[in-house]
């Protein structure tokens, strides 16, 4: 085989395709089961023969450019970068995944189709695929595997490595619809490379304008070519892409009825029979609150709490300080150099680091979640849920995806096809709470709601109710009126989760909180030990005397209606710009509790109360995320105005929740004060109007009779 051959990995989403690459190039990837995780193309070298390179295309259902997705795989075909395409077929769905398939082979590029899935079909056993058949009506070389499994991998490799492809004959279609595709041919021979001549030819007839505008047709060509179209429209009443679409779904009907054999068309898989469950319109939301409260409680309340004790308690309350106490002495090393070890790097980011068991369980249980299948079911309740308020249900994927962080949650709104929808979906995606903010949750529900179990998951249903009403306010502004775009997704079958891809996701993730602990989150400690140490004229002083307080005091005011306006919360806020982290490192630097947890507990109770310390929650939530974040976003946007826009929006629906809360808690207290009512009035006012302001309507077209 050639150096030069390169292979283009290309199939539904959920078919397969991002295991059977990890299974040929030996490569680490996230697999998801939901649409939209392979946004871009990635490459590897096959295992076996390191002169072949793969390149893992975006999963699609069709060359149409809808999506991103599909533009980046048509471009990547027709720029003829592959010499030769392996096609990942889902066994479990052969008629949908062929619409693929033909246009796959109407490009004119050798293909090999992988058959995928087939242990998950013969496991099921109410249909049987005749190989031999279904290669023979395609004329494309068949392979039947399990890339999860690995079986028949090496008949794969083999077929992949064969020195020539045999060559294939396109499918054909109706009479009619093959005549018309002729004529157009020999309009446009000389413009096309002859092996997309009838690609083109079918585009052309489809009338997309895209590959139109890519060809240099004289008008004599373009009234032939119309006045075939029109012809052909006149003979089938129906209008040319729709002619289209229906012969290909009735070439894959004549295939379904050559190659498979259903033994029962009305015996229900064990996936639909839960899918009835989970996926009711009446019992899927709560049943979505109960598996986020089992997920919190495992995490916050029990199991992730017993490590994270040991952490706090033990770890970094003891062994850690207690050994860094004694060196530093044992050396005689200066009083501030010893406070800024103990006191500032190891108080701070051992206060950081002393959640990572419940962020670790946290990220296995919603790992164990999207690995069987029920996260893709929660995006499809959820599409429900959001078009009832003109949302697009593709927005939440992201929305999931930055429950891990923010960062790739943003840079996914890439498969939102409307412009609008996708620039919303940015402002909002981010409310989710990420692994940062787990911290905070942590630290709230654990100081002030220690019997409490709903504290925490009830911080993941703030930001899916403040991404739900934001979406009912902004789509009746200008900026993003209309209608939400439609969501398609494929529901992949239930299964048990792969241990090696739950250690891999826990380790890829707690691996990242980790070195972000050691670079971002040390910086920042060394900062806030400098500012809370010293006074502006340099000299070593407690908390009271320090530049932070004074920096700390101008801002605090400004928080005094949501319950926490003293300077230890007010620069706690301000570092969570930094990284959401930081706010419990801060805390713990400038309340000076030392190595002590419980110390530390207490301090924060005297100061707050535990409504005080929810609304800092809330406010953390949903304000500005972090500057990786932000930086994102405005690459996401490429526009300085939309990224001040939506870190504007999030602050201000921050402030607005946060004072609601806390101020409601006061009235029922009958401690409130008035002037803290009075603003709690207005943000509750000012969030009603959003939720009930007249939607914008499109401006009349103008006619001229």
């Amino acid at each position: 085989m050639d150096m030069s051959t390169t292979l283009a990995l290309v199939g539904n989403p959920n078919s397969g395709k991002t295991t059977l690459f990890n299974a040929l190039t030996g490569s680490n990837q996230h697999i998801g089961n939901w649409p939209g995780v392979t946004i871009e193309r990635k490459s590897g070298k096959l295992k076996q023969d390191h002169q072949i390179e793969i390149q893992d295309l975006p999963g699609i259902y069709s060359l149409s450019p809808y999506s991103s997705e599909e533009i980046i795989t048509r471009n990547y075909l027709l720029n003829d970068q592959a010499d030769r395409l392996l096609d990942v077929v889902d066994a479990t769905n052969l008629e949908r995944n062929l619409y693929l398939t033909l246009q796959l082979m109407e490009t004119g590029i050798p293909l090999v189709m992988g058959l995928n899935m087939m242990d998950r079909l013969q496991k099921e056993g109410n249909r049987k695929i005749n190989l031999k058949k279904l290669e023979y009506i395609l004329g494309v070389p068949v392979v039947s595997i399990s890339a999860l499994k690995k079986q028949h991998m090496p008949q794969l490799i083999n077929q992949l490595e064969a020195t020539k492809i045999p060559e294939y004959s396109y499918p054909e279609y109706d009479g009619r619809l093959e005549s018309a595709i002729s004529m157009i041919s020999d309009q446009i021979r000389e413009v096309v490379p002859a092996k997309q001549l009838r690609w083109y030819a079918i585009k052309l007839f489809e009338r997309d304008e895209e590959i139109s505008g890519t060809l240099t047709l004289t008008p004599e060509q373009e009234r032939e070519i119309e006045a075939t179209i029109n012809t052909t429209e006149k003979i089938y009443d129906d209008v040319s892409d729709s002619i289209v679409v229906n012969a290909r779904y009735d070439f894959i009907a004549r295939v379904m009825n050559m190659c498979v054999i259903d033994a029962d068309d009305f015996r229900m898989s064990w996936s639909d029979r839960v899918d009835r469950i989970v996926t009711n319109r009446f019992l899927a939301l709560p049943i979505f609150v109960f598996v986020m409260w089992v997920v919190y409680y495992l995490s916050i309340q029990t199991v992730g709490t017993i490590g994270s004790n040991w952490m706090n308690d033990v770890l970094f309350g003891k062994w850690v300080p207690d050994f860094a106490t004694n060196v530093l002495t044992m050396w005689h090393i200066q009083p501030w150099l010893k406070s800024l070890v103990v006191n500032g790097i190891i108080n701070g980011i051992g206060s950081v680091l002393g959640f990572l068991p419940q962020i670790m369980m946290l990220f296995l249980c919603l790992g164990i979640l999207e690995d069987c299948g029920y996260m893709a079911r929660i995006s499809f309740v959820m599409d429900r849920v959001f078009h009832r308020f003109n949302l697009s249900g593709k927005s939440f994927i992201p929305m999931l995806i930055a429950t891990g962080c923010g960062v790739p949650g943003i840079m996914a709104t890439r498969t939102i096809e409307s412009e609008k929808d996708r620039r919303m979906t940015i402002m909002l995606t981010t409310f989710m709470p990420c692994s940062a903010k787990l911290t905070i949750i942590a630290l709230v529900s654990g100081t002030f709601f220690p019997q409490n179990t709903w504290v925490a998951p009830s911080a993941y249903f703030m930001g899916i109710l403040a991404v739900v009403f934001s979406g009912i306010f902004l789509k009746k502004t200008k900026l993003f009126s209309g209608a939400p775009a439609p969501f398609v997704m494929e529901l992949p079958a239930y299964h048990l989760p792969r241990f090696t891809n739950m250690v891999q996701s826990v380790w890829l993730r707690a691996r990242s909180f980790v070195i972000k602990a050691g670079t971002i989150i040390f910086l920042s400690c060394v900062g806030i030990w400098f500012l809370s140490s010293f006074n502006w004229r340099l000299q070593m002083v407690g908390q009271n005397q320090s530049m932070l307080k004074t920096l700390g005091s101008l801002i605090a005011p400004l928080f005094a209606p949501l319950g926490f306006g003293d300077w230890h919360a007010t620069v706690a806020v301000i570092a969570g710009l930094v990284a959401k982290e930081n706010c419990v490192g801060v805390l713990h630097i400038t309340f000076g509790a030392g190595s002590n947890q419980a110390a530390f507990a207490t301090a924060l109770r005297t100061v707050y109360t535990p409504m005080a310390g929810y609304a800092f929650l809330v406010f953390n939530l949903l304000c500005a995320p972090c500057f990786a974040s932000i930086g994102t976003m405005y690459k996401e946007f490429g526009d300085t105005g939309w990224t001040l826009r939506a870190v504007g929006y999030q602050t201000l629906v921050a402030y607005m929740a946060s004072v609601v809360i806390y101020q409601g808690s006061q009235v029922f207290a009958a401690n409130f004060s008035p002037v803290g009512l009075i603003i709690a009035a207005i943000a509750l006012g000012l969030m009603i109007y959003g939720v009930f302001l007249k939607r914008e309507q499109a401006e009349p077209e103008l006619t001229l009779s």
